[in-house]
């Protein structure tokens, strides 16, 4: 008796490891500001930069999600007196966020490649 055998090949894909805009405009920030960054600061160079309102929620609910997929780390500064004693958030990009800002300005510049930008486009 013959037994059969059954071979199959799988090809894993690559994740998709490229930054949403937000989350790129918030990388960008936190690099930016280096040390500074936390909460409020990354909000208003945001806000100075793209002319954008945006509400400390999405900042904070954005820097989650980014810190869960290992792009950035958080730590606590001491407490102020000025913040009733609690203490600020600081965020930092680590390598991995860093490597997908540039999986992402690498994507974005391939696909822009060759158009003509300046010319109007009509639907």
């Amino acid at each position: 008796m013959t037994t059969p055998y059954f071979f199959y090949m799988v090809c894993l894909m690559p994740g998709r490891d490229y930054l949403g805009e937000f989350e790129h405009i918030v990388v960008l920030a936190l690099l930016r500001l280096a040390e500074q960054a936390y909460g409020v600061t990354v909000r208003r160079e945001i806000e100075v930069r793209t002319g954008r309102e945006v509400s400390i929620g999405a900042i904070y609910a954005t820097l989650d999600r980014l810190e869960a997929k290992g792009y950035v780390k958080s730590q606590l500064g001491d407490p102020t007196p000025e913040r009733g004693g609690r203490s600020k958030r600081f965020f930092h990009v680590t390598g991995k966020g860093v490597a997908a800002v540039n999986r992402t300005h690498r994507a974005l510049h391939s696909m822009t490649k060759g158009l003509d930008l300046a010319r109007s486009y009509s639907l």
